[in-house]
């Protein structure tokens, strides 16, 4: 055989060789499994069908929750946009990622001091990004330098600004350019999510479709809504908002409070959403990807619409409180044939807990960075219908409010000088009664604190840690005060609420 024959031979079996080998590296690119994540702006559990509303129609996301798992106990660190959107994607707290308000207009967001306030972070878009996925950002950001994608996403739709004064006619960024948008924007925000899915079917994708409704805030609550849900709640009596006597901690929203037009706005606005869902979900289908893609819904905080005489987040009363209604959010995985369907699970998880899960869930959990030592714990198993054992037990803090809430109590602790709250949840579900002060319960009361005292210490980094002098990469609510008491240690009493 002549050497040139033997080149012939040797080229063409590399050839073949080739050939069946690009099939097969294709066939383990698309074995990956698509993530897309579904984010609400200031949504409270308690607002959706699947969580018993009877008054907000939400059929696509109650069928999510049908066809997957629904998480009845979970919780946000904290009680604002930016804040939790840092967490979500770094599995940090704000005492970690420094994040501790919303981004205001301007600084951080638009303009020459424009900067991403996570950029320092090894975060969830830029694990994906390095492992191979295409990552989209649609809809809301509101972590700052908003005009360029950030973080590994390559397409990138949002907004120059986090508040919502409008649903339609409101400036966007699309490919490095403002310009007013005149439709719907939460229509808009559902057809570039479709056309991400459809522009990257042919291999693994992270969406994060991040909804800036339904909102519930500003003065267009007093306007009627716009979309095609407004006659069907034009004359509902939306008797799942609580019409109760003013908080006399309440400082903001009070024109809504107990206001039906304001109910019916935000349910019109929570329809449109689902509206979205519906649509992405079919998308998913349509294209063939419904099996090898999880779709999580969540929202970035909880919302309040009338509970203990309050509209809004926790941002909206002085001092900032930390109910319930304002903490429990909606969580619901869905992905056919992996996560069991119709299922629900009372483990314990807050948002520091979703990145470390979700990675896991994607075969990346090797990926979790181990600096800054993320407080998120892995509750992949239960998605796989397994039991786990961890503490059950979530914290949240938002600036001088720090709380821990157990299945059966929520310690509420305000540095440096209170007033401080502490309620039995299996006898008094509702926290009506504050039992802080009463000698019954001083066990109880020690034990939390000194539970939250030992997350904090061995989670804060001391340069964004509030309570230790440190600062905030966001405004502040609270200024600072006189330190009245140490942050670890004894505590102070208050008179009950």
């Amino acid at each position: 055989m002549t050497v040139s024959r033997r080149r012939l031979l040797k080229a063409a079996a590399a050839g073949l060789a080739a050939r069946f080998a690009t099939p097969a590296r294709a066939e383990e690119k698309m074995a990956k499994t698509n993530l897309v994540f579904i984010l609400t702006d200031n949504q409270g559990a308690w607002t959706l069908g699947c969580y018993g509303n009877p008054d907000i129609r939400t059929p696509h996301i109650d069928a999510l929750a049908r066809d997957g798992m629904r998480f009845t106990r979970a919780f946000a660190v904290n009680a604002v946009c930016s804040p939790n959107r840092a967490t979500f994607l770094t599995g940090l707290i704000p005492s970690q990622h420094g994040v501790h308000c919303y981004l205001g207009a301007g600084g951080a967001q638009m303009g020459p001091g424009a900067y991403c306030t996570v950029r320092e972070f090894r975060t969830l878009p830029k694990l994906l990004a390095e492992a191979g996925y295409a990552c989209g950002l649609v809809g809301k950001w509101h972590l700052g330098a908003n005009l360029h994608p950030q973080e590994g996403f390559t397409y990138w739709i949002t907004t120059p600004h986090g508040h919502t004064t409008s649903f339609y006619d409101v400036p966007i960024i699309h490919e490095g350019k403002v310009a007013n948008e005149p439709r719907y924007t939460t229509e808009l925000w559902t057809d570039h999510a479709c056309r991400f899915i459809e522009a990257n079917k042919g291999r693994p994708f992270f969406l994060f479709l991040a909804y800036n409704g339904p909102y519930g805030l500003g003065p267009s609550l007093l306007r009627p809504a716009r979309n095609r849900h407004a006659a069907a709640y034009a004359t509902s009596e939306m008797r799942s908002f609580p019409r109760l006597p003013m908080h006399p901690w309440l400082v903001n929203n009070k024109e809504y409070l107990n206001n039906v037009q304001a109910m019916r706005r935000y349910a019109a606005e929570c329809s449109g959403v689902d509206d979205g869902v519906g649509e992405v979900v079919a998308c998913l289908k349509r294209l063939g990807l419904d099996g090898r893609t999880l779709v999580v819904y969540s929202a970035d905080q909880g919302w309040g619409g009338g509970q203990h005489g309050l509209w809004g987040m926790g941002d909206h009363s002085r001092p900032l409180h930390a109910f319930d209604d304002t903490m429990h959010i909606p969580l619901i995985f869905r992905q056919p044939g992996v996560v069991p369907a119709g299922r629900t699970s009372d483990a314990m998880v807050c948002t520091y807990d979703w990145m470390p899960t979700l990675l896991s869930l994607l075969g990346l959990g090797d990926k979790v960075p181990a600096k800054p030592p993320s407080p998120g714990r892995d509750f992949a198993p239960v998605l796989h219908g397994q039991a786990i054992e961890w503490e059950q037990a979530v914290y949240y803090e938002f600036e001088d409010t720090r709380a821990i809430r157990t299945p059966d109590w929520k310690y509420i602790h305000r540095h440096p000088a209170g007033p401080h709250e502490l309620y039995d949840l299996k006898g008094d579900p509702g926290e009506l009664k504050n039992l802080v002060d009463n000698p019954a319960h001083a066990e109880a009361r020690h034990e939390l604190k000194a539970r939250l005292d030992a997350f904090f210490a061995r989670y804060g980094d001391p340069q964004y840690d509030l309570w230790r002098g440190g600062r905030s990469k966001a405004g502040r609510i609270i200024k600072p005060r006189p330190k009245a008491e140490p942050h670890l240690g004894a505590d102070s009493t208050s008179g009950t609420l």
